[in-house]
C-alpha cells in the first residue's frame, strides 16, 4: 500500500511539472537540435554546494543556492526537448550502487532508483535551465550538455518552490563532477 501512495505521489509531481514547464510560454514547439549549451557549463565546482534533501527542507522560494546531486530518480529523468532533468540527493543508493548488505541488484535502469523508491519523495529536485528572461531554454539537455543518468552534476541557481514544498532550480550553472 505504501508503494502505492508514493508512486502515485510521484506521478502527481511529475505530471504537475511537466505541465508548469509546458505552460507559460507561446510558443510549443521544441528543438531536440543541439546549440550553444557552454554558457551554462562551469569551468570550476562552486563553493558550497549542498545535497538535495537539505535543499529542499532550507532552501527558499527565489534564494540563490548551490546544490548536487545525480541525474536521475525515474525511467527517464529527462524533460524531452527541454534542458530539464530531476537530480537525487547523494545519500541515496542507485541501484546499481554497492550496498554494505550485498550485491547490488541486477537492475537495467539504476538512475529510477527502484530499490530506494520510498526516499525519492524527500530526495528529489527538479532542474531547469533558463535563459535571462526566466523561460526554459527549449532545448534537449541530454544532447545538448553530454551528460547522461547518474552523472553526478553540481547545479547553481535559483530555488523555486510550489506548494507542495517540492523544489525546482532554475538552473544559471552546472558543473560536471568527474
Amino acid at each position: 500500500m505504501l508503494m502505492k501512495i508514493v508512486k502515485t505521489r510521484f506521478f502527481a509531481v511529475a505530471t504537475l511539472t511537466l505541465l508548469a514547464i509546458g505552460c507559460g510560454s507561446e510558443s510549443t514547439e521544441v528543438s531536440v537540435a543541439t546549440y550553444d549549451s557552454s554558457q551554462y557549463i562551469l569551468d570550476a565546482e562552486p563553493s558550497g554546494a549542498i545535497e538535495v534533501a537539505a535543499a529542499r527542507e532550507s532552501a527558499q522560494d527565489k534564494e540563490e543556492v548551490v546544490i548536487v546531486g545525480r541525474i536521475g530518480g525515474s525511467l527517464d529523468p529527462w524533460v524531452k526537448g527541454r534542458a530539464a532533468f530531476s537530480i537525487v540527493d547523494n545519500a541515496i543508493l542507485a541501484c546499481s550502487d554497492d550496498k554494505e548488505e550485498g550485491e547490488p541488484c541486477s537492475c537495467k535502469t539504476p538512475w529510477d532508483y527502484c530499490c530506494e523508491v520510498d526516499k525519492l519523495p524527500n530526495a528529489m529536485a527538479l532542474v531547469k535551465f533558463v535563459d535571462s528572461s526566466g523561460v526554459i531554454v527549449k532545448h534537449d539537455a541530454k544532447a545538448n550538455f553530454g551528460v547522461k543518468e547518474l552523472d553526478t552534476v553540481i547545479i547553481k541557481g535559483t530555488a523555486e518552490r510550489d506548494d507542495a514544498g517540492n523544489l525546482t532550480v532554475l538552473a544559471s550553472g552546472m558543473f560536471v563532477r568527474k
